[in-house]
C-alpha cells in the first residue's frame, strides 16, 4: 500500500494492544469523532517515552474534543507492560514488533543515525530543547527494539475511516507537538 494521504480511507487493520489481541481499526475509530494514530519507535526510547508521558498528562484535552489517541510502537506488549507497570495510560498502545503497520503505510526509516537528525538550525535547536526536557524529566534509555533509525508519523482518522490529517516525519524531530495536534483537531471540528 502507498503512504496514507488526506481523504484516503484507513484500512481496517487488525492489531494487538498492550492488553488486548485482535482489535481492528473499525472498532477503535467508532468510539470517537477523531482518532490520532501517533506512530513512534519503541517504549525504551527516552524521547518516545517522554512523548507518551506528555500525551497521558494532556489526554483530557483530546477527549474534550471527542478525540482519542492510539500510539503505535515497535515494542512487544510484555516490554511495554514492564516499562509502564507503575503508570496506567488513559489510551492504548498498539504493539507492532513485526513492524507491519510501518511497512503497510510506508513509514520509512533513516539510513543511519546521522540521517535521522535534523539539519536546519531551527530543528537542531528544537531537538536540543527536547533532549534537555527528556533528561530533566528523568527518562533514560530502556530496552532496544525494532529499527533504531525508524522515523515517526501521525494520522488523524475520522469516525467514518477517512484520513483527515497525515504527517510523515523527515527526521526525528519533524513531528507535530501536542499543541499543534490540538489546533488540528479544533480545525476539523
Amino acid at each position: 500500500m502507498a503512504k496514507l494521504a488526506i481523504n484516503d480511507k484507513m484500512p481496517n487493520l487488525k492489531f494487538d494492544t498492550v492488553y488486548e489481541k485482535g482489535k481492528t481499526v473499525a472498532e477503535v475509530i467508532r468510539n470517537k469523532k477523531n482518532t490520532i494514530f501517533w506512530v513512534l519507535r519503541y517504549i525504551g526510547c527516552p524521547t518516545c517515552r517522554y512523548d507518551v508521558h506528555n500525551m497521558s498528562i494532556r489526554y483530557s484535552e483530546f477527549t474534550a474534543l471527542n478525540t482519542q489517541i492510539m500510539v503505535v510502537m515497535q515494542s512487544d506488549p510484555a516490554v511495554i507492560r514492564t516499562a509502564l507497570e507503575d503508570n496506567k495510560l488513559p489510551f492504548d498502545i498498539i504493539c507492532d514488533p513485526k513492524m507491519e503497520i510501518y511497512k503497510r503505510f510506508q513509514i520509512s526509516a533513516a539510513a543511519s543515525k546521522e540521517d535521522r537528525l535534523p539539519t536546519t538550525t531551527e530543528e537542531i535547536a528544537k531537538l536540543e530543547k527536547k533532549r534537555e526536557q527528556v533528561k530533566a524529566a528523568g527518562f533514560v534509555h530502556g530496552k532496544y527494539e525494532g529499527n533504531e533509525y525508524q522515523l515517526p508519523a501521525l494520522f488523524v482518522v475520522q469516525q467514518d475511516g477517512t484520513v483527515a490529517y497525515a504527517h510523515y516525519a523527515k527526521n526525528s524531530i519533524d513531528m507535530p507537538t501536542i499543541d499543534d495536534m490540538l489546533k488540528v483537531i479544533k480545525h476539523l471540528s
